[in-house]
This record gives C-alpha cells, structure tokens and sequence, in this order.
C-alpha cells in the first residue's frame, strides 16, 4: 500500500494572514483535554488558523490530510503511523511489520499497540487530523473511538472537519476532556476582519465599510475572502458593498463568477477543467488541461500568489488542493456551462479520461479506477480493478477498497469478467455475506467450466497477467470451500479444498494453509477429530513457515477445541499455553487471536473447577477485548460469562448474557458446536422451566428418531436431559425409553469417533437415567465415567449435574469405597468440590459476584454513585427526585446521567435501563 508523502505536510502559513489571537490562546488552552474539537462549515477558516496554531506551537505537531480512500480502517491507521513518524522515525516498527502483512491484526489491536509506543515517549506530540468530514466508515470511527478513549498523556489529537465525528462528545464535554471551536468562535470580529482586508487582501477599507461585509458575511471567512477579491477590482466600491446581501450560496454564485469572469480565458479554463482532481500537480494538471501555453506547476504557483483559493499540500510547493467550497463551485460550473473559448475539445469525460491515465501511469490504481468509472470508462475501470484484484485476495484489508469498486460496477460486467465475479465473491465472504458471495461465485465457476469443456480460443480468459490466470481457479475452489464450510456442506468443503490443493503450487504455502484450514472444518463437520487435528496442525506449520503468527495463532482455538473433544483438556491447555508464549515473544503487538487463548484457557479451568482461575484468564480476555479477538470470540466470551453467573447462582442475568450471546453470534466456516440457544435450554432444564425447553426442541426439529451427527451433539444431549427432567417431574415412562435409547445412540456414535469428552458426559447422564432403586445399575456407567475424566481433571461436569450427582457420588464411595478403590480420592475431590461450590455461592454478595466476572464489559465500570442513579432512573423517578433523594442539584445529576449513557453506549434512559439489566447491573 503506497502512501502519498504530500498528506503528511502541514499547509504553511499563508503569507499575511491575520494571527488571531483569541483563537490561538483557545487551542493552547485546550492542551490540557484530550482531544480539540474544530468543526464548522466549509470557508470557516479552520485549517489556516490550526496551521498557524501548529506552526507556532511549542510542542511537534504530526499533520494528515484525509480523502475518502482513507475510510479503509487499515489505510487510515496506515497513515496515522506515518504522520507520527514525521516526528518520531523509530516509533511503532512492529507495528509497520504487521501492516505490511498479508493478513494484518485488527486495528484495534495495532492501535492499542501504537499507543503504548507513544506513551513510552519523554515528549508530547499533538496529531492533527485534517478533513476527518470525508471519512464514511464505521469501522475508521470506531479506531478513532478508541483512539480517544485510550489516549496516552503524551498525545492530543486536533479533528478538522465539517461535521461532528462519532464520538462521544458529551461524556468526554462532562470529563473535560474535549476541547472545542465551532462556526461562532471562528467567525471574524471586525477588527479581525479589518486587519484581513489589509494584511491578506492589500484592501485599505474604511470602519463602516468593514462593518457592513463583516454583518453581510456573518464574519465568515471565505465570503471575506470572495469580498475581497471582488473589491480589487471595483470602481464603484461603495455602490458594490451595498448591493452585497443574500445568503452564502448566492454570494458563493455571485463573487465566484466575478472572480472568474476577471481572469484570462487560458486561466478559466485551467481552473474549470482542474477542478475534477482532488490534488493537483503539475504534471497531472498538463495531462488533463492539455494546454502547453498554460504550464501546470507554473499556474499554481501564480494562483497560490493571487491567494485564489489554493491550498499548498506540501513544502515543496508540489501538491496542492483548492479549497472544498471553491473547488465545489468550479464542479458545478463545469458541468453547467461550456468553457468559454475551449478549442481543445475536452468535456467532462473527456477530462476524467486523461486524469485517469495519469494515474495510471503513475500507480495510483484508486485514483485510476475512479476517474474510469467518472469519464464513462466502464471497461477500462473493469480491467483495472481485475490488475489490483490479486493484491486484493492476498491482502483481506483490502477486500473493503475492492468491495467498493464492485458495488460502483454494473453487474453485467462484472458477470462477463471470472476474474471480478471471484474477487466479488471473496470480498462478500470477508465481510460475512455468504447469500451474497453466492452468485458471483456461480457466474466465476461458470466462465471456468465453459473453457475447460470448450477449450476453445473464444473461451480464454480476458487480457490479464500470467500470475492472475494462474491464480484464479485455486481462488474459485478456496472462496467454494469457504463458503460450503460457513453453510455446513461438509462433502463440498472437502472436495473443494482438495480441488485448491491440487491448483495450488507447492510455494504458494498461504494458499495452501486456507486449504488445510478448510479441510478441517470439513472433517470436523463430519465428526473427524483426528484427521481435523491433523489437518490444523498441518495449516499451521505452513503459517508458522510463512511468519505468519497472527495466523498461526488463530489454529489454536480450533485445535484445542478437537483436544477438549477428545477428553484431552491437559493437552488442550498446554496448546493454549505454548500460543501465549509465542504471542509474548513477539513483542508489543497483540497478534488476532490472542484474547482466545485466554477465553480457552478460562474454559478449561471451569471445566476443571478451578472457578477463580476461570475468573482470572477471562478478564485476561475481556482486557484485551474484541479487538485481540477472532470474530466469534464477542459470543464466545458472553457464554463463559454466562457459564460463571449460573454457578454464582444468578439464573436472570446467565439468561440474559446467553440471549447477548446468540445476537452476537458470528457465522465462520467453522461449525457452532454449542450454541447459546442450546445452552439457555440447559438452564431452562436445570430449574424445571421444561415448557420453554419444548419450545426450543420443537423450533430445533430435534427428535429421539434423528441421525445422529457430531454437528448436533450438543443439542441432542441437550434434548436427552429434557427427556430425563420429564422422567423426574411428571414419572413419564415413555420418556424415559426415549432417554435411554437417545442416550444409548449418542455413546455409540460418540465412542466410534473417540470424542471421549462427551462420553463422559452421556455416561454420567445414563447413570442418572437409572431407576432410584437399580443402584448397580446407575454406578456401572458412573464409574466408567470417573475412570475416563480422572486423568484429565474433569470436574464441572460432575458438579453441574446437582445434588444427584452428589448422592450418587456418596453412594459410590459407601459402596465402594477405601484404599483398595483407586477411584476414591477422586471421589472424594469432586465431593468436595460440590461442598466448596456451594459455599462460595452462598458467601458471595451479588454485586461482588459482578465485579469478579467483569460481565459488564464496559470500558469503564459504573461508580458507587452512578449505580444509585442508575437504579433511581430505572424506578422511573424523574432527574429532581432523584436530586432529592441523593441529595444532589439537579444539574448534577443529569451530569451522572451523561456519564452513564456514555459508558453503557446508549442515547436515553429507557436503554439505559435495559442494557444494565442485560448485564445483572440491576
């Protein structure tokens, strides 16, 4: 990814411009926040005063001027690096190694990573982020979100923009952590506007002539400007100031054309057919004004002496920029009139059309394909995005810049084109639309098989490089696989990830690992452990060959995933520890993943009853956050939540976090074994709530007649627990037959396939299943099942299972008890446990039992106070009776009120209530 040097230079200061002096000492002051909010409309003045401040400043300032190709979350934080690094050339060099990398983390985690290298400065900096109005992206705004939140006192951050970013301005206006200046702290005084006329536009103007642009203009900046180049050449001036009135558009139309009007025809002419470009140059203006008695570097350097409205980019004087508004204007002439006195021909496509050679030629693919698409040049647009397209699948960042460019593509083309329709399906995959991905994937395999068949020179590829054609049909097969592997086709998934090895060549070891990777999860859907471990394992050394740790990382959890199936959690364990420390050992990054190991190794602690090391290892994970995560890591962390407040005994907010949970599910190739609607139905199970447990067999099509699949495991063991509650609470006969045939079913397939984890769960499920007076009957499958979790440290699973559980325990060791049953101590562990559990359960308060789980997940807790006033809000007392019972003004508690919705994310009361009571807050 090339980055324009020019978008890292601070606009010098403009020859006479007037210092204004309030403004100035407002910025200084607003050191002391976080971030300076400078946000008005177009001709405000912002960027001139923020570059006089910043070349005035005593502290270094990094400048980047943003475009809307920045809206890539990647790209953005890309040249946020490189502007710090104008300042500090070492800083964040493991983070450049990562962005250069073919699968990069995610950009919270780099970010998380920059700024700990800026907070290990012994300087403070200040980052100036020009224009951010340009950027349309969620995910930008939600880097930039994070940015703010985790600021290091070593940098403040400046926004330029015409409209607000989406922050949360009022919480950080209620920590005065927000400094601001809008459209009426940068409107000129008259004094101000006085010292303009005469220091920037050489006018000598008298007190009341001043007065009555300053009242005509509302003291905005760019009417002065527009003012004043229209007095400079009036002989009437006194009549003009008179007749000056109407809004800013109609004053915009009226200076615009008398600023226009007053230049020679050459020089109306190189504006209106510049004003297409975004930058300009001189070489691109020569290109696209295609007048060699007008030069381009040479024109902008005299408009940029005339101050018409050009903004240098750089300080070398080389790039430079009109101004929005001006530039706007100029658009809107353009393709209203013709150019007066053009003899070159050119119309607006014709002008889009050179610029994009320009580009072209140059390397500058983005600016290329637009200006293609903009001179009606669909086809050439077309094959550009086809020579970007295998960066593009080699590099998933990318995919949202070739995501953009389909979607600006009439589909015809893209259909007619097996290169686009590919990237089309594999840019919809990355973002998770498979429904979408599913055509283009279609119209692609379609182009493929008609040339294998046809063979024929009429069925040869379009025109691209040798590389590109070599690529397609294993990136065909892979994105097939893909997508079988995220809808269950197990058969599909396999098939097709051969079919990419056998395209693949043996150097390409990216291509390769996806493919091992698919056929994984092809053998995991049907039920393959072993050969799904094998095939990860394989995957990942490759990644590991590679260098590619983020990757490799992201083998782990899937692999340990197939140990704990196994009934191998000390293995598992030991696959999360050893990730951990490769994850250490390289560095400050954070590689994706990362918050996963963690979440493992919380589950198996859980699973081994250690309780407060389940607890410990999540907020691990719950530290690092989403951000150190894989995509299904939101929902995963929700359920280990989930898991911990139902041994807490909090039954309501367990519910309410699995609810969480299956919202945030995300669907990848990589099946969803245990879903959260299965494990609600476990709890409905547990606390005799079997109705609303039928409801969710039925909306499941489970029955005791179904193929039994590893995919459906966990809800059919699911099902049998219901059938045995049925059995326990109404004495239903049938019911049990069903149990115990289901049950019979599921340890036959579960031992066929070596998941000795579930073994051990449908052997203590049978072993509860036996009549109360068959206790031989009930303590053989028992004790197999001890046998088998022994070694491995099994705990929970016994314990969850309750006081029969327990009673059945005691009854072993009654009967089988003392030195000779190497069984016993054991036994008596898991006994103990149960004791221990219980105890914990009954001495924990509820609001402590909170606070260790960290279920809230917020970025910053909820205080003492601020939950008084969030359960006052939620008995619905208004913001005074809330002040009278706490004995607080009521500014004071809308103030609490701000800082709630803030950190609970939500705009009113009512949400307000509903997320607290989501996370047990209430």
């Amino acid at each position: 990814m090339s980055l324009l040097a020019n978008k890292l230079f601070r606009p010098p200061p403009r020859p006479g411009a007037v210092l204004r002096h309030q403004l100035l000492a407002r910025l200084n002051q607003g050191l002391a926040c976080k971030l300076t909010l400078v946000a008005a409309p177009a001709g405000s003045g912002k960027t001139t005063l923020v570059c006089a401040w910043a070349a005035a400043a005593d502290l270094p300032s990094a400048w980047l001027s943003l475009d809307p190709d920045d809206s890539d979350p990647v790209r953005f934080l890309s040249y946020v690096l490189a502007a710090l690094q104008t300042l500090q050339p070492d800083l964040g060099h493991t983070i450049v190694a990562a962005l250069q990398s073919p699968q990069p983390p995610p950009v919270e985690a780099l970010l998380a990573d920059l700024l700990n290298a800026v907070a290990a400065l012994s300087e403070r900096l200040i980052l100036i982020l020009d224009d951010y109005h340009v950027i349309e992206s969620d995910p930008v705004d939600r880097a930039l979100a994070f940015l703010v939140a985790h600021l290091p006192p070593q940098l403040h951050l400046v926004i330029v923009t015409r409209e607000d970013p989406a922050l949360p301005l009022a919480q950080l206006r209620v920590r005065d952590q927000l400094s601001e200046l809008r459209l009426a702290d940068l409107c000129f005084a008259r004094d101000e506007a006085a010292a303009f006329f005469a220091q920037t536009m050489g006018l000598r103007l008298d007190e009341a002539e001043v007065a009555a642009l300053v009242d005509r203009t509302e003291g905005w900046a760019a009417g002065l400007q527009l003012a004043g180049l229209s007095l400079r050449s009036q002989g009437d001036r006194a009549g003009f100031i008179r007749s000056f009135t109407g809004s800013h558009r109609f004053v915009i139309d009226y200076l615009v054309e008398e600023v226009l009007d007053q230049q020679p025809l050459p020089l109306q002419r190189f504006l209106l057919h510049t004003a297409i470009l975004d930058r300009l140059c001189g070489p691109l203006c020569d290109d696209v004004v295609a007048e060699p008695t007008v030069p381009g570097q040479a024109t902008l350097e005299a408009l940029e002496r005339a101050n018409l409205f050009l903004i240098p980019l750089d300080d070398e004087r080389r790039w430079f920029r009109y101004h929005h508004l001006f530039s706007a204007v100029l658009r809107q002439r353009l393709h209203r009139l013709d150019v007066p006195g053009d003899t070159t021909g050119a119309t607006v496509f014709e002008l889009h059309r050179r610029a994009s050679r320009w580009y072209e030629r140059n390397g500058l693919v983005r600016d290329a394909f637009r200006h293609a698409l903009a001179a009606g040049e669909v086809a050439r647009a077309a094959s550009l995005a086809e020579g970007a397209w295998l960066t593009t699948f080699r590099t998933s960042f990318q995919n949202t810049v070739f995501l953009s460019w389909m979607r600006s593509l009439p589909d015809e083309v893209i259909r007619t084109r097996p290169v686009l329709s590919a990237g089309y399906a594999w840019a919809l995959l990355d973002v998770g639309a498979l429904e979408a991905a599913e055509p283009h994937l279609r119209d692609a395999e379609r182009w493929l098989d008609a040339r294998l068949d046809a063979r024929s020179a009429d069925n040869e590829l379009p025109a691209v490089d040798e590389a590109t054609r070599q690529a397609l049909p294993a990136a065909i097969a892979l994105a097939r696989a893909t997508l079988a592997g995220a809808t269950g086709s197990a058969a599909t998934t396999a098939s097709s990830a051969r079919r990419a090895l056998t395209l693949l060549p043996e150097h390409d070891l990216f291509g390769r690992a996806g493919a091992l990777a698919l056929l994984g999860v092809a053998a995991l859907q049907q039920g393959d452990l072993e050969g799904a471990g094998v095939a990860f394992l394989d995957g990942m050394a490759l990644m590991r060959a590679l260098g590619n740790l983020a990757f490799e990382l992201s083998g782990v959890p899937p692999l340990a995933g197939i140990r704990v199936a196994q009934g191998r959690l000390r293995e598992a364990r030991a696959l999360y520890e050893r990730a951990l420390r490769l994850a250490t050992d390289a560095g400050t990054a954070q590689p994706e993943g990362t918050a996963d190991l963690y979440l493992g190794l919380s589950e198996l602690a859980l699973a081994q009853g250690d309780l407060l090391a389940a607890r410990a290892h999540l907020r691990r994970s719950e530290e690092l956050g989403e951000r150190a995560g894989l995509p299904e890591w939101p929902a995963r962390v929700l359920l280990i939540q989930a898991r911990l407040a139902e041994h807490e005994e909090d039954t309501e907010r367990a519910l309410a976090l699995l609810d969480h949970a299956a919202r945030r599910s995300y669907r990848t190739t990589l099946p969803e074994l245990q879903p959260a609607a299965a494990w609600k139905a476990r709890l409905w199970i547990r606390h005799g709530r079997l109705a609303e447990a039928r409801a969710w067999v039925r909306e499941r099509g489970l029955s005791v007649g179904d193929e039994l699949t590893y995919l459906r495991e966990f809800e059919h063991i699911t099902l049998a627990r219901l059938l045995l509650a049925s059995v326990r609470q109404v004495q239903d006969d049938g019911a049990q037959r069903e149990a115990t045939d289901l049950l019979g079913g599921l340890l036959a397939a579960a031992e066929a396939s070596g998941r000795v984890g579930s073994v051990i769960e449908i052997l203590a499920l049978q072993a509860l299943a036996a009549p109360a007076d068959e206790l031989a009957a009930a303590l053989t499958p028992l004790e197999r099942a001890l046998t088998l979790a022994e070694p491995e440290g099994y705990v929970q699973l016994f314990v969850d299972e309750g006081p029969p559980m327990r009673r059945l325990l005691e009854a072993h060791s009654a009967r089988r008890g003392g030195h000779s049953d190497p069984l016993q101590p054991y036994c008596d562990r898991l006994l103990a446990a149960f004791q221990q559990q219980r105890a914990d359960a009954d001495s924990t308060p509820p609001a402590l039992r909170a606070a260790l789980e960290g279920s809230n997940a917020l970025l910053e807790p909820l205080s003492p106070r601020e939950l008084e006033v969030l359960r006052l809000v939620a008995q619905g007392l208004s913001n005074r009776e809330i002040g009278e019972r706490l004995h607080l003004t009521v500014s004071t508690v809308k103030g609490h009120n701000l800082t709630i919705f803030g950190k609970l994310q939500v705009q009113r009361r009512t949400e307000a209530v509903a997320r607290a009571r989501e996370l047990g807050l209430l």
